[in-house]
């Protein structure tokens, strides 16, 4: 059969169907998605792997009997490299045409000097600080803004310069075009508000939100310490249909965002906001889980969480954790070093698991004057940050003895 064979769900199962595939080695990586104008979205699968696509699988994962289907794509699909190559080609090509409008010739330092990636929030590109560096661009002032704009299908340009120091983790953000810097971002079917120049949107946390948005928190009482917008706040309200969510956050830019948010998504009923230091925090004996999305650590938080678990069920801690594994010898580079990598850095997560479980299980026993048992259910790895540096989540159950 020609064509490409995909997998077609609605939108709003995009993310989570492009997971499962993932973790099945399904995925054709290599092209891009493609969404259709009925609102379902295609999702390229290996040919390879066709034979063990289970489709009621996917079905009873997303619960949901509809568009849910494979289907063989006629038209081509472009590949990442061919959609990247073509818009760096397009701006490229806008902006040699203006500096030799204005008299200037184009070179390859400039070249080097263009965006090599950013962030796309609605009409909003959100540029880093290593491009227009160059001297020459200054002289261009809105011109140039606006020719960007063009290149990257924009209509507002923003550049990030770094992260402030000012406890709240705030963006240093400069607006280049537009009239305002409110946002809007859908991440599974979740529609997310912020400021741009006031805070930052985690998108390389995509796959613990959706991690989260699989969990069953029916008739649960959920404490999000450090909510921020509601990265997390959001799923366990929306997708894992958490009975109520108290979502703690000390900078009062994120608490506006996160009252919006709640608002748009139809899930402020559920949710008490609890402004300020969390470690201030009054609540007690209230929490069937507690998320602690902090890094580089959360262990400031894990005193308070002991506390607002449920003193005579326990409950669940998610914390998170950036854990830093020994460098490896790296003189070889074949499938054996990255495997005994990977080992050594499983080794090192574990450690840090068990470490954490002891001194959860020590907090729980001195705050209650009981014994109590703390067991290891998931580690997850999220992200790298850096060589050696690892964001995982430990999933730890905590129940009195």
């Amino acid at each position: 059969m020609g064509g490409v064979p995909c997998l077609r769900v609605f939108r709003c199962h995009a993310q989570q169907s492009r997971r499962c595939l993932q973790s099945k080695g399904a995925l054709d990586s290599s092209l891009c998605l493609v969404k259709d104008s009925d609102g379902t979205v295609l999702l390229p699968v290996l040919r390879s792997c066709l034979s063990q696509l289970d489709l009621q699988s996917f079905r009873t994962t997303l619960a949901s009997d509809s568009a849910c289907e494979l289907v063989w794509s006629q038209s081509p699909l472009q590949s990442k490299k061919e959609r990247g190559r073509s818009r760096c080609n397009k701006l490229e090509k806008i902006l040699q045409q203006m500096l030799e409008s204005c008299g200037e010739r184009w070179t390859e330092e400039q070249r080097g000097d263009l965006p090599h990636s950013f962030q796309r929030h609605g009409d909003l590109v959100l540029l880093g600080d290593n491009c227009f560096t160059l001297p020459l661009w200054k002289k261009m002032d809105n011109q140039l803004w606006c020719a960007v704009a063009r290149g990257l299908g924009a209509k507002r340009l923003a550049k990030m310069s770094r992260i402030s120091r000012d406890g709240f983790r705030s963006p240093e953000v400069t607006m280049l075009l537009g009239e305002h810097s409110w946002v809007q971002h859908v991440d599974n079917g979740i529609r997310y508000e912020f400021d741009v120049t006031r805070c930052m949107f985690s998108a390389g946390n995509i796959t613990e939100k959706l991690r989260v948005a699989g969990f069953d928190c029916r008739g649960e009482t959920v404490v999000d310490l450090y909510a921020g917008i509601g990265y997390f706040t959001l799923p366990y309200l929306v997708h894992a249909k958490a009975s109520h969510v108290h979502a703690c956050e000390w900078n009062p830019d994120a608490v506006e965002a996160l009252q919006k948010n709640l608002e748009a998504n139809r899930v402020s009923d559920c949710c008490t906001i609890h402004r300020g230091d969390n470690r201030q925090l009054k609540l007690r004996d209230v929490a069937d889980r507690v998320n602690l999305g902090l890094i580089p650590s959360s262990e400031d938080g894990w005193l308070v969480a002991c506390r607002l678990l449920k003193r005579t069920t326990g409950g669940i801690l998610h914390i998170h954790q950036n854990v830093t594994s020994p460098s490896q010898n790296t003189a070889a580079n074949d499938g054996t070093q990255r495997d005994s990598g990977k080992k050594a850095d499983m080794e090192v997560w574990q450690t840090w698991a068990d470490d954490t479980a002891n001194h959860i299980a020590s907090l729980l026993r001195d705050l209650s004057g009981a014994l109590w048992t703390t067991a290891i259910q998931h580690i997850e790895h999220v992200k790298s940050y850096a060589p050696h540096v690892h964001h995982v989540v430990l999933d730890l159950e905590c129940r009195p003895s």
